[in-house]
């Protein structure tokens, strides 16, 4: 982990960075002002790519250190080779992990978001630097990648050990590492038939509409505009506690989601290209959002703020709002997520534009639409099967030799053959006299 840091007893700043395994501190006699500190970065982002390069020449860029005799001068060129006394052929030399790491995420870090950022140095100071930080990079083997991810399986996790989930992430971000140091060193990928652990399908349990209504009873005041927001619109947790006055449209009946608060602060960008949309409001949205309006304090930017003024923290409202009245309930314990899935459920079931509903949902296409909800819409609109069977029954009721009605069930124990076979018979029978009447 490479900073740029001050000295407490002098004010000045100084580098921080590891080299060959070696933390190194290197002063420098510039106070801490702004302008220095981007100087100082400057400098510090100019070494950790010299370094990921096998080009770091210690001695030139700090030539009166005493670190400068330890570490020499390396080998000329990008990609310097030593020579393997086993095999006698030509081994390129790679940086170590530490150092290309710290040079993937400087480079990575501007298209990445607050808190994915911090997820992700997260992982590199807890798990990945102190298990690779010192081995070159290009040397890393895909027996110390599976050795390594058995070893994260064991660690606690909220459930006892850690769950795929989170093993995963953890892998992700090392194998978007190795990866790139085998593009850039042409070494073999360590990753190279390492498959992700298979993990649970997204856990979908949405309320139904009567239980929307217990709840929307239920809750306390000051919340019931906020739930009956989300449970109409389907807007993610930072969406909605992210949602100012600014972004309220009321004359066009329109909510525009621009920013999300994330742990407390305001991303001014949300999740995708896709979450950048309007939402038009329902009657018992607009409803809820003017009851909000009515009652604002005009300092307090945000819809749905916090007694103290600030956006919902999602966190607190969890655990001592959401939680608490789904147990006074007797409702099954769900994220507040749900809110979400209960829209979008829904919306399907009422028979909405399955498009409409992925661009209010800010999905990028229905793929997901369908993928995550589709199996709940049979049971909200009684839409499972019979009207097929139906059709069939009708179409083959005149039939001399008169069969038992086709049912649902039928339909589920049919082989493909079968099926096409009911199907051709259906299609050759024509249409019945009743349909033709009809028509």
């Amino acid at each position: 982990m490479a900073k740029v840091r001050v000295r407490p007893e002098t004010g000045t700043l100084y580098l921080d960075f590891f080299y060959r395994g070696v933390r190194c501190r290197e002063q420098t006699a510039l106070p801490d002002t702004p302008e220095n500190r981007k100087k100082v970065q400057s400098l510090l982002n100019r070494v950790q790519k010299d370094m990921a390069q096998g080009a770091f020449d210690y001695a030139a860029v700090f030539p009166g250190s005493p670190r400068a005799a330890q570490f020499g001068t390396p080998a000329v060129g990008l990609r310097p080779t030593v020579q393997v006394a086993d095999s006698g052929a030509a081994k390129a030399a790679t940086p170590l992990f530490t150092d290309f790491a710290e040079l993937w995420f400087l480079e990575m870090s501007p298209q990445w978001r607050r808190l994915h950022r911090s997820c992700v140095r997260e992982v590199l100071n807890k798990n990945l630097l102190p298990t690779f930080g010192s081995r070159p990079v290009g040397e890393v083997t895909k027996a110390e990648v599976l050795a390594f991810r058995a070893q994260i399986a064991q660690l606690p996790g909220r459930k006892g050990t850690l769950g795929n989930a989170r093993i995963n992430k953890i892998m992700c971000f090392l194998r978007q590492i190795l990866n790139e140091a085998a593009d850039r060193f042409e070494v073999t990928p360590a990753f190279r038939g390492v498959k992700p652990l298979k993990q649970k399908k997204t856990d979908v349990q949405p309320f139904s509409l009567d239980e929307v209504n217990r709840i929307l009873e239920a809750v306390r005041p000051d919340y019931r505009n906020y739930l009956a927001t989300r449970f109409f619109t389907g807007m993610r947790t930072g969406e909605i506690n992210g949602l100012q006055w600014k972004y309220v449209d009321l004359e066009r009946s329109l909510i525009l989601v621009r920013e999300t608060v994330v742990a407390g602060e305001v991303e001014d960008d949300a999740k995708s290209q896709s979450s950048v949309r309007d939402i038009p409001m329902q009657p018992m949205v607009r409803e809820a959002i003017l009851a909000q309006q009515r009652a604002r304090d005009p300092a307090v930017p945000w819809v749905f703020p916090s007694r103290e003024g600030g956006p919902i923290d999602a966190h607190n409202f969890t655990n001592r709002v959401w939680y608490p009245l789904l147990r006074y309930l007797e409702l099954e314990k769900r994220r507040p997520y749900q809110t979400r899935h209960t829209a979008a459920t829904l919306m399907l079931a009422s028979g909405e534009n399955p498009e409409w509903i992925a661009r209010t949902l800010g999905h990028t296409n229905t793929d997901m639409l369908f993928r995550v909800y589709s199996r709940y819409v049979p049971n909200l609109t009684r839409q499972d099967g019979r009207a097929f069977a139906g059709l069939i029954n009708s179409r083959l009721a005149d039939k001399e030799e008169a069969t038992a009605p086709m049912t649902p069930a039928d339909l589920d124990t049919m082989s493909p053959e079968q099926l096409r076979a009911a199907l051709a018979q259906l299609l050759k029978a024509g249409p019945s006299p009743g349909k033709e009447a009809r028509d």
